[in-house]
C-alpha cells in the first residue's frame, strides 16, 4: 500500500465533500430570504441520504463489474459493461475486508470514500432547478430513486474501467468507447443538468416567473459558496488521478486556469449585455469554468484550458437567458451552467485534447466519441428524471402550495427562518 497516495485520496475526498456545503451557500444566496433554509436543506438532505445509500448499495452498483478497479469481485451479477451489482460489496463488505490488509496501491475503501462524495454533489446540484417551490420529502424520494437508477449506473459506465494486458480500456461501456472524462463532465454535470431540466419542466414555473423578478437575497453567500466550491474542486479534479503525480498537478493547475478565465469571460459578456459586471456573475463564471474543465483537466495544456475557460464563461453567461426564451423555470441556472458547461467541456476535448483531439489527430473520431457519450447520458438522465419527478408530483405532490411559495417556504416546510431580527417576535 502506498501511504502517500492513500493520504492524497482521503484529503481529496474531504475536499470534495466540502463542495456540497459550498453549493448550499451558493444556492442559498441566490434564492429569496424566506426560502434560504429550504434551499440549503436540499443539499444537506442529499449529503445524508446519498451517503447512506452509497454505503448500502451505491458502490456495489457503480463499481460492480468484476473487471473494474479497485477491488473487483467475482460476486458480480448483471450485464457486463452496462449494469450490475457486486453482492460482496453490499454494505461495503468486501471493501472493508480489503482495508484490513490492502492488496493494492491503496485500500479499496479509500476509493469508495472518494467516489461517495461525487455521488453526493451530483445529486445536490439538481436541486438548484427547483428552488423556492419543492417539498423537502418529495425531493428526498426523488434524490434516492434518481441516484439508484441513474447516477450509480452512469458512474459505472464512465468511471468503472481498467486496462487489459494490451492496454485496451475495459469496463463501463462509455469508458470502453474511449471517452475522455477525467473527473465527471458526463457522469456529474451533464447528468445533473439534464435531470435539472426535467424537474424544472415537471414542477413548472414559480409564481410571477419573469426576467428580473427574483433577485439573489445574499450575494456574499454566493461568493462564499463559489469560493468553497472552487477550493473543493481541486480535490474533485486532481484527486481523480488517484495519485499525487504529474497528471494530478496538471489537473490542479488547469483547475486554476480555466475558472479564472471563465470569470473574465462571464463578466465581459455581462458588462456588454447588461451594463454592469456583478459579484453573482463573477461567482457564476467561476463555477461555469470549473464545470467545463472537469472532464478536460488532465487532457489540455494550460493555454488551451484558459481558452476553454473564456469560452465556457461567455457561452454560459448567454445560456442562462434561454429559460426566459424557451419558457422553463430553471431557478438557479443549473441547465445554463452545468448542462451547457458540461457539454462545452466534453465536446471541446474532441478538438483540443492532447494527442487525440482534432487539431492533433486530424480526425473527428474523438469528437464523435465525446458527442455520443454526452448525448447518451443526457437522454438517459432526462427521461428517467422526468418520469420519476412526474410520478412523485402526481402521487404525493412535489410542489408546495402557491400561497406557501409566495410567503416563503422556510416556515411552512421546516419551521425555521434564515434571519430572525432581534425582538422581532416580542
Amino acid at each position: 500500500m502506498d501511504q502517500g497516495n492513500t493520504a492524497f485520496m482521503l484529503i481529496c475526498a474531504a475536499l470534495v465533500l466540502l463542495m456540497t456545503p459550498g453549493l448550499a451557500f451558493f444556492y442559498g444566496g441566490l434564492v429569496k430570504a424566506k426560502s434560504v433554509i429550504s434551499m440549503m436543506m436540499l443539499s444537506f438532505g442529499a449529503m445524508g441520504l446519498i451517503g447512506v445509500l452509497w454505503v448500502l448499495f451505491g458502490y456495489a452498483i457503480a463499481f460492480g463489474n468484476p473487471t473494474s478497479i479497485p477491488g473487483g469481485s467475482e460476486s458480480f451479477v448483471g450485464i457486463q459493461g452496462l449494469i450490475g451489482l457486486d453482492v460482496a460489496n453490499l454494505g461495503l463488505g468486501a471493501a472493508f475486508e480489503d482495508s484490513l490488509d490492502p492488496t493494492g496501491a491503496y485500500p479499496t475503501i479509500a476509493f469508495a470514500a472518494f467516489q461517495a462524495t461525487f455521488a453526493i454533489i451530483t445529486v445536490a446540484l439538481i436541486s438548484g432547478a427547483i428552488a423556492d417551490r419543492a417539498k423537502f420529502g418529495a425531493w428526498m424520494i426523488f434524490a434516492g430513486v434518481w441516484a439508484t437508477v441513474v447516477y450509480f449506473p452512469v458512474a459505472s459506465w464512465v468511471f468503472n474501467f481498467t486496462k487489459d494486458a494490451d492496454g485496451n480500456t475495459v469496463g463501463g461501456w462509455i469508458a470502453a468507447m474511449g471517452v475522455i472524462d477525467f473527473a465527471g463532465g458526463t457522469a456529474v454535470h451533464i447528468n445533473a443538468g439534464a435531470a435539472a431540466l426535467a424537474l424544472a419542466l415537471v414542477l413548472g414555473k414559480r409564481v410571477g416567473f419573469a426576467k428580473g423578478a427574483d433577485k439573489p437575497h445574499n450575494p456574499p453567500f454566493v461568493l462564499l459558496g463559489a469560493g468553497l466550491l472552487w477550493f473543493g474542486w481541486f480535490g474533485f479534479n486532481a484527486g481523480s488521478e488517484l495519485a499525487a503525480d504529474g497528471v494530478a498537478a496538471l489537473a490542479f493547475l488547469n483547475t486554476i486556469a480555466a475558472p479564472a478565465a471563465a470569470v473574465l469571460g462571464w463578466l465581459v459578456v455581462e458588462k456588454l449585455k447588461d451594463g454592469k459586471a456583478t459579484s453573482v456573475g463573477a461567482a457564476s463564471g467561476a463555477v461555469a469554468g470549473l464545470v467545463a474543465i472537469t472532464p478536460a483537466c488532465a487532457a489540455l495544456t494550460p493555454g488551451w484550458a484558459v481558452v476553454l475557460g473564456v469560452v465556457a464563461g461567455a457561452v454560459c453567461a448567454l445560456a442562462i437567458d434561454l429559460k426566459f426564451k424557451l419558457g422553463f423555470d430553471d431557478s438557479l441556472d443549473v441547465v445554463g451552467i452545468h448542462l451547457v458547461g458540461g457539454l462545452i467541456g466534453t465536446l471541446y476535448l474532441g478538438i483540443f485534447a492532447n494527442d487525440t483531439g482534432l487539431i492533433f489527430s486530424h480526425t473527428f473520431t474523438q469528437l464523435g466519441i465525446q458527442a455520443l457519450s454526452a448525448l447518451a447520458v443526457m437522454l438517459y438522465s432526462f427521461v428517467l428524471a422526468f418520469v420519476i419527478g412526474f410520478v412523485i408530483e402526481k402521487t404525493i405532490g412535489f410542489r408546495v402550495k402557491n400561497e406557501d411559495e409566495v410567503a416563503g417556504i422556510d416556515l411552512a416546510l421546516h419551521g425555521e427562518e434564515g434571519y430572525v431580527l432581534e425582538n422581532s417576535r416580542a
